[in-house]
């Protein structure tokens, strides 16, 4: 197997996406999209980095992040990925059909990252991750999606995760 390559250290904001194992529907229920949450600010104040967008879909994760130059930002997303699974079984928030098909397995292994080389593309991938719910036809405004951090750009208090504020 091929290992995905990770360029840490370039103190750019990265675009990152992870999915549920087999790309099952782990996070329809919102229980197991607040572990999620909780796990990314946990794992935001122990390592400081900035969290600048993100969208939390039924079956995969996008996050804007900006790190640290000394973080190893695949070695975080994995701790995040392995603490909210251990929660989601222990819990029972995964619903019996994703238990059948993923034998305590929730995440599928890797996690993909984009390096943001500009604030334009930085801006383009704050985009996508609130358009996403549009997109796949979930919702028909951006407003409408609770699990993103659309709203918290729009001033609204109400979300699920304040996001830190642009700052490159």
């Amino acid at each position: 197997m091929t290992r995905l390559r990770h360029f840490d250290n370039w103190g750019t904001a990265r675009f990152v996406t992870f999915s549920c194992y087999y790309r099952l529907p782990g996070l329809n229920q919102p229980s197991a999209k607040e572990i999620v949450i909780e796990e990314l600010d946990r794992a935001r104040d122990k390592h400081g980095f900035q969290i600048l967008a993100y969208v939390l879909m039924p079956e995969h994760v996008h996050l804007v992040l900006y790190p640290p130059n000394d973080m190893e930002l695949g070695l975080v997303i994995g701790e995040i990925k392995s603490r909210s699974a251990k929660r989601f079984f222990s819990s029972n928030v995964v619903s019996e059909s994703v238990q059948q098909n993923v034998k305590r397995v929730f995440w599928h292994k890797r996690c993909y990252d984009h390096n943001c080389r500009t604030l334009e593309t930085v801006w383009e991938k704050i985009h996508y991750c609130h358009n996403n719910p549009v997109k796949r036809c979930l919702v028909s405004d951006p407003s409408e999606w609770y699990w993103s951090s659309y709203n918290c750009y729009q001033g609204e208090s109400n979300v699920p995760l304040i996001v830190d504020r642009l700052v490159l």
